[in-house]
């Protein structure tokens, strides 16, 4: 099928997404998936694709059923073992988590190149897209280096944020900046570096966007903050203005056994950012650290256990120290520091 008509100011990002991050050739097989939310978004890409040559298979989630998802339409998994590169553009909805992990466990098995953009917007398109994603991949390995050598991160903020964090050197740091292989998959806007921290403890405030389907029912939380107490890596307490909020992120944070543990912690590293716009997915490229709680993409970090959920929770304007050394201050990175200046 076709997405139909590419609007003109969305093809910068498309042809960085196409040439840059997912470095497709000429008649290599694209399985490219959207939902009717993103189409706009899929037909720039689409188009890119067929500037670059590529054989395309547009698939149409809603084709499949309806919304939500209970599981991954069999047409998108069977597509996806056939192509070399893969794309999913397409806007959350509550319940379809499981959906898209059994689609990243075909990408992952099968090692093909794979950009995950959930709740891509033509917005993100014109700004996150749009990055240098050569110096975001410079920053990322630097910070990846460092990391791999470090004994704590401190991580704090004006809103009250005051949190440490220590670390398996058994377990990797994995980069996700934006240049895409066959071994590591990624969001795109890119820019993240992330592992599955071995403890995590304070307090930590979402006063920004809280990942899966929270983003798009509850909006930017900088007016009515989400609180949360950790200690020894597993959420304690969750305390929020909105008792529903509050109540509903509690009942997701306690689905299985770990989904209360936090299984990712990661710096956001898209420098092309220059505030956040209340949309997960380029929000949690801006420059600073996030957390995640549930499953730790194991795959990659090489972290042994598993959770049915995934829930990011943002915070503004971090101050980050690497043992002693601080590398952002009020959400911008000391480039100095880190050998890039």
């Amino acid at each position: 099928m076709s997405f139909g008509t590419a609007p003109n100011e969305l093809m910068p990002g498309a042809k960085n997404a196409v040439e840059v991050c997912l470095s497709v050739r000429a008649n290599e097989r694209v399985t490219l998936i959207a939902d009717e939310v993103s189409r706009e978004v899929a037909a720039s890409l689409e188009k890119a694709l067929q500037e670059r040559g590529a054989e395309i298979t547009g698939l149409l989630l809603e084709d499949f059923g309806p919304r939500p998802m209970i599981s991954a339409p069999e047409p998108v998994l069977e597509a996806l073992e056939k192509a070399d590169v893969g794309i999913l553009c397409m806007t959350p909805q509550p319940g379809e988590l499981t959906a898209r992990m059994a689609i990243v466990r075909v990408v992952e098995r099968r090692q093909i190149r794979y950009a995950h953009m959930i709740g891509v917007t033509p917005e993100i398109m014109q700004q996150g897209m749009r990055a240098d994603y050569r110096l975001v991949d410079r920053l990322s390995e630097r910070l990846r280096e460092r990391m791999l050598r470090a004994e704590k991160l401190t991580v704090k903020t004006e809103a009250g944020t005051a949190i440490s964090a220590h670390f398996d050197r058994g377990l990797d740091w994995v980069k996700t900046s934006g240049l895409i292989s066959p071994r590591y998959w990624s969001n795109l806007p890119a820019g993240e570096v992330f592992t599955t921290p071995a403890t995590v403890d304070g307090t930590f405030v979402c006063d920004a966007t809280a990942g899966d389907y929270f983003n798009g029912k509850y909006g930017d939380l900088q007016a009515t903050p989400l609180v949360l107490k950790i200690a020894g890596g597993r959420l304690k307490k969750a305390e929020c203005g909105r008792k529903d909020l509050e109540e509903e992120f509690w009942a997701y944070c306690h689905t299985d056994e770990n989904s209360d543990r936090v299984g990712e912690l990661a710096f956001g590293t898209n420098l092309g950012l220059s505030r956040m716009i209340g949309v997960l997915l380029q929000d949690e490229k801006f420059p600073g650290v996030h957390i995640a709680f549930g499953d730790p993409y194991g795959n990659q970090t090489h972290a042994n256990w598993k959770s049915r959920t995934h829930v990011d929770v943002l915070t503004r304007n971090c101050d980050v120290w690497i043992d002693e050394d601080q590398v952002i201050e009020k959400g911008r990175y000391h480039l100095d520091h880190l050998g890039l200046a």
